[in-house]
């Protein structure tokens, strides 16, 4: 049975999501604190985490950082509930570490649709090689190291996992939405500008033989593939 991690504060919304993740079939632990969670989930490793951000003592985002620095939970799913709906703070829970997020109110049915795909996601990701190996750039998914042209690039997290993408769906014309939906983990109704600033600082990294592979579709998104001599 998968077992979910919910860190919330709040004791009826922390009980709600427990009772309702149940019925659906996983193994639910509940923490009031971050630093309750911290204390066990490297041995228990669980499956999913779902997080407030708003918690007292640490807060969510730290302890997801810190979750990130364990290299047995670095590809751990973790989805963000919070009441904080600001564009500002989804953009930093996100390039935090989380993979996708809910605002308060929320839908249980959307909460469990949620957790569902970013299972198969985990699935998905696990079950594919290691190695990226296209044209002047070197992915290792692993290690999470990227080489362009023989030299080593340095790359946030976001910007790893939309190279990523592209370069698992070379030659493919990916859509915005599609790039927002499967990197961000949320429906994206308002302006790209998150999506085409990250674009922009990926290209910036991986200097002129790297960016050139990331062609911009106009009006529809970006394509990864073979830059014409």
């Amino acid at each position: 049975m998968e077992q979910i991690y919910v860190i919330e504060d709040d004791d009826n919304i922390r009980d709600l999501i427990k009772i309702a993740l149940e019925g659906f079939g996983y193994e639910v632990a509940a923490f009031e604190m971050a630093e309750e969670c911290l204390k066990q989930i490297e041995t228990d490793r669980p499956s999913l985490a779902v997080f407030d951000l708003m918690l007292p003592g640490m807060d969510g985002l730290t302890a997801i950082r810190k979750i990130r620095k364990i290299e047995c939970l670095k590809d751990l799913p973790i989805l963000v509930l919070t009441a904080k709906d600001r564009e500002f703070d989804k953009v930093a829970g996100l390039d935090g570490g989380a993979d996708d997020y809910m605002t308060k109110p929320f839908g249980v049915m959307e909460l469990a649709a949620r957790i569902r795909s970013l299972l198969r996601r985990s699935t998905r990701a696990n079950a594919v090689d290691d190695v990226l190996d296209l044209y002047y750039l070197n992915l290792n998914k692993k290690t999470r190291e990227v080489y362009c042209d023989g030299k080593k690039v340095e790359l946030t997290l976001k910007e790893f996992e939309l190279l990523q993408y592209l370069m698992e769906n070379h030659n493919k014309v990916v859509t915005r939405d599609e790039l927002l939906n499967q990197i961000w983990g949320y429906d994206y109704d308002g302006e790209t500008r998150t999506l085409d600033m990250h674009i922009r600082t990926l290209r910036q990294k991986l200097g002129e033989k790297g960016s050139a592979c990331i062609k911009t579709v106009r009006g529809v998104g970006y394509r990864f593939m073979k830059t014409e001599e």
